[in-house]
């Protein structure tokens, strides 16, 4: 299963290629203009994008310059309405992979989307199973079926923490191997399918991510814990009494 990022202002647009790509049994993440887009890219590290030209502020043409410049090798796939050879050429020329003209057809997009995931020959992560049973631990529950880590609150309660696809599988990849210390490029290589690179940062900025969604929320328990020029771990850990004041 890919990750597929869709960088598009058309709410509407968006979600009909979300709905179709993820019937073809892809991850869909959404985001509505270039910023956003370019942020996503670099911390998330989609397998690949789906991008629209004309947007408000960072305009495809310049999110595709920006990524090509960091070293991003991420198949960038064009969707946009200019139809023109110019056009074509030119956004070709800069770093996408591929262009199809507005309005295309779903099914074709789909299959642009797979022929760059074989070109590019990016192995990403397999998903969890949907019918493995919840992984449990003190204060959290990661359950398959629903694709959610759950944190229980002091009343008894359970909480959403509302994880992202690449934060729900960094923090199973974790989970799985409770009480073990993973390195970054384990990390990297099992959750992005990519090795890990001098001062890249996406496995450091994910587990912060992880510890402001899950550590934040649970009223006891601090679940990420680092070993410092290693790695990381999971294992619930008590974050002891609360100092009276």
């Amino acid at each position: 299963m890919a990750t597929v990022l869709i960088v598009e202002d058309d709410e509407v647009l968006a979600g009909v290629m979300r709905r179709h790509l993820s019937k073809a049994g892809h991850d869909v993440e959404w985001a509505a203009d270039g910023e956003r887009g370019l942020r996503k890219i670099r911390f998330e590290r989609p397998d690949v994008c789906v991008i629209d030209l004309m947007m408000p502020g960072t305009d495809g043409w310049g999110l595709i310059e920006q990524i090509r410049t960091e070293g991003v090798t991420t198949p960038v796939i064009v969707l946009s309405a200019r139809s023109s050879e110019h056009d074509k050429v030119h956004t070709l020329g800069i770093g996408a992979d591929d262009y199809l003209v507005k309005p295309a057809s779903m099914r074709e997009l789909v299959a642009r989307v797979e022929a760059a995931l074989r070109r590019s020959g990016r192995t990403p992560a397999a998903a969890p199973e949907r019918d493995e049973l919840p992984l449990e631990a003190p204060g959290i529950r990661i359950d398959f079926r629903i694709h959610r880590a759950l944190i229980e609150m002091a009343d008894g309660s359970w909480v959403d923490a509302e994880l992202t696809v690449r934060e729900f599988r960094l923090l199973v990849t974790l989970a799985r191997e409770r009480g073990r210390v993973l390195s970054r490029d384990e990390l990297q290589q099992r959750v992005w399918g990519s090795p890990h690179r001098p001062r890249d940062r996406i496995v450091d900025v994910c587990v912060r991510k992880l510890r402001e969604k899950l550590d934040m929320r649970s009223p006891e328990y601090s679940f990420i814990q680092t070993h410092y020029g290693v790695g990381y771990r999971f294992e619930p850990e008590s974050k002891g009494p609360t100092p009276v004041t």
